[in-house]
């Protein structure tokens, strides 16, 4: 019996609203990847993007928990000598959120041309709105990134 692969024409692509008010960077930013490389479907394959699209808004409303926020840092490299920018979260998520969170759910994702494919279904909103009321999306419940 030969190993199930998913063709291209299998794939339906559904669209997801998270509103990230009062949730945890981590715990929201995983359950968005996982619904972007399509883990939550019984199709899904590891080499094939079988993900949905995910619509996050209140991105500057997102916490992170008991003092990560000036204790975690985020690194840019030029990729010249000397060339490592340090920030903290803090300064992050109060300069740009939606970048905070796309930023933490890109690490999340596979490397190579297969991540790249699966972050441009990411769309992420500081306000309430969003310009994608026309692909009727779903709300997506995260429980478990709620902060307590």
């Amino acid at each position: 019996m030969s190993t199930y692969s998913p063709k291209a024409s299998e794939i339906t692509r559904a669209w997801h609203v998270v509103d990230a008010e009062g949730m945890v960077l981590g715990r929201l930013c995983t359950e968005v990847a996982r619904v972007l490389r399509g883990k939550h479907k019984p199709i899904f394959a590891p080499h094939i993007d079988t993900g949905d699209h995910v619509v996050i808004i209140n991105a500057d409303k997102v916490v992170l928990s008991k003092g990560k926020a000036d204790a975690k840092k985020v690194y840019r490299y030029s990729g010249y000598p000397g060339g490592l920018k340090t920030e903290r979260y803090s300064d992050l998520l109060g300069r740009n959120a939606p970048e905070a969170i796309r930023l933490s759910v890109k690490g999340m994702l596979p490397k190579g041309p297969l991540g790249r494919q699966q972050i441009k279904k990411l769309k992420v909103y500081a306000g309430a709105e969003h310009p994608h009321a026309a692909q009727m999306p779903v709300v997506l419940e995260i429980a478990a990134a709620k902060a307590r």
